[in-house]
C-alpha cells in the first residue's frame, strides 16, 4: 500500500480507501466484515462512510432487502472494525436529509424531499452524536461536511466544528463537493478565525469528469488541502467497455440520468484499447491516472467482494513511463472553457 500525507495535518491516508455507501447490501452480513478485514490487511487505513449510506431507498437493487429493512452503513462498519478501530481513520459526514423535519438535513436527492440547512449548529450537534453511537466509536477521525449549506454561514458551521474538535468527538474537517471558491472560502474563514481548517475535499473526479480541473485542483494545491475523490472508475465505464451495456438498480452510477453519454462511451472504449495494447487492465490506467493528477492523496473504490478488492489493490503494481502517462491524459481530456 501506498500513502499520502493529507493537506498540513500530518497525517498520512491509504492511496485507496474503501467506500462504505453499499456496506449492508453489497456485501451485507459476514461478507461485508470479511470486506473490511480483507482492506486493513490490505494496509487501507480510510474507511469512508455517512450518516446517509447503507439505507438509502435510491440504493435499493431488485431481490435485496428494501431500505426499510436494512442497517445504517455506519453500524454496520462500526461492528467490522471492533478490535481494529485504532488501526484506521474512520470518515463520516453531516449534511444530507435524515427525516422529514424542517431540520432533518439540506439536500435534494431523488426520492426525498429538500428539509433545510444541514450544516447548521443545530443539525450537526445532533447528528455527529447519532454517527458515534452507531459507529461504536468515541471520535471521528475526519468529519465531513457533505455538502454546501446556502442557508448556513460557513463560519457557524466551522465554529460548531470547532467545539467538537475540542470536545474530542472529531479530529479533523473535511470538505465534499465543494466548489473551488467554496472551498477557498472555508480556508479563508478557518484561517483568519483561527478554527479549525479543512484538511480535504472530497471531489467527483476522474478520466471521464475533469470539470474539477477548472477551479478546484488549482485551489486545492494552492491551499493546501488535499483532494479525495469518488467514482475513479465513472461507475464502472473505466472498467472496461464490456461495462458499459451491463444491466443495473439504483444509484450504482453517479448522476441522472443512469445511461453513460457519448462521451463516457468513447473514453471508456479509448480506455479499453491502450488497456489492450499495454497489457494493463483498464481499471488498473484509470487508478494510475488519478493518482498522478495534482493534489489528489486517495482514491475512494467501492467494491462488493473480496475480490474485486483484491483487484483494485494490484493497480499498484502498474508501472508507467512518462509517454504512457501523456498518451493516457490525452484519452480524457476535454478542453473545458472556464468563462
Amino acid at each position: 500500500m501506498q500513502y499520502q500525507l493529507l493537506g498540513r495535518s500530518g497525517v498520512r491516508a491509504s492511496r485507496i480507501a474503501l467506500g462504505t455507501a453499499l456496506l449492508g447490501l453489497a456485501p451485507s452480513g459476514p461478507d461485508a466484515e470479511k470486506l473490511v478485514h480483507a482492506a486493513i490487511d490490505h494496509g487501507i487505513n480510510v474507511f469512508d462512510c455517512a450518516n446517509t449510506y447503507g439505507n438509502r431507498p435510491a440504493f435499493d437493487r431488485p431481490g435485496l432487502p428494501p431500505a426499510s429493512e436494512r442497517r445504517y452503513a455506519e453500524e454496520v462498519l462500526g461492528e467490522a472494525l471492533r478490535g481494529r478501530r485504532d488501526d484506521v481513520l474512520v470518515c463520516t459526514k453531516v449534511g444530507e436529509p435524515v427525516g422529514d423535519g424542517v431540520n432533518d438535513g439540506g439536500l435534494t436527492i431523488p426520492g426525498q424531499v429538500n428539509t433545510g440547512g444541514g450544516l447548521s449548529r443545530f443539525h450537526i450537534m445532533r447528528e455527529v452524536d447519532r454517527s458515534l453511537t452507531r459507529l461504536g466509536t468515541d471520535h471521528i477521525d475526519i468529519y465531513h461536511l457533505h455538502h454546501p449549506d446556502p442557508d448556513t454561514p460557513i463560519l457557524e458551521t466551522l465554529d460548531t466544528l470547532d467545539s467538537l474538535v475540542q470536545q474530542g468527538k472529531i479530529r479533523y474537517v473535511g470538505l465534499s463537493d465543494h466548489l473551488g471558491w467554496q472551498m477557498t472560502q472555508a480556508v479563508m474563514v478557518a484561517d483568519s478565525h483561527s478554527l479549525p481548517r479543512p484538511i480535504l475535499n472530497q471531489i467527483h473526479y476522474n478520466m471521464i469528469s475533469r470539470g474539477p480541473e477548472v477551479e478546484v485542483v488549482p485551489a486545492a494545491s494552492e491551499l493546501g488541502v488535499s483532494l479525495t475523490c469518488f467514482s475513479p472508475l465513472a461507475g464502472g465505464a473505466l472498467a472496461g467497455a464490456e461495462v458499459l451495456d451491463r444491466s443495473h438498480a439504483g444509484m450504482k452510477r453517479f448522476g441522472v440520468p443512469f445511461a453513460f453519454t457519448d462521451t463516457q462511451r468513447r473514453v471508456a472504449v479509448e480506455l479499453s484499447g491502450l488497456a489492450r495494447r499495454w497489457g494493463v487492465a483498464p481499471a488498473h490506467l484509470a487508478m494510475q491516472w488519478l493518482w498522478s493528477r495534482p493534489g489528489v492523496a486517495t482514491a475512494i473504490i467501492g467494491p462488493e467482494s473480496v475480490d474485486e478488492l483484491d483487484s483494485a489493490v494490484e493497480a499498484f503494481g502498474v508501472t508507467l513511463d512518462a509517454e504512457q502517462f501523456a498518451e493516457l491524459d490525452s484519452v480524457g481530456r476535454v478542453d473545458i472553457d472556464p468563462w
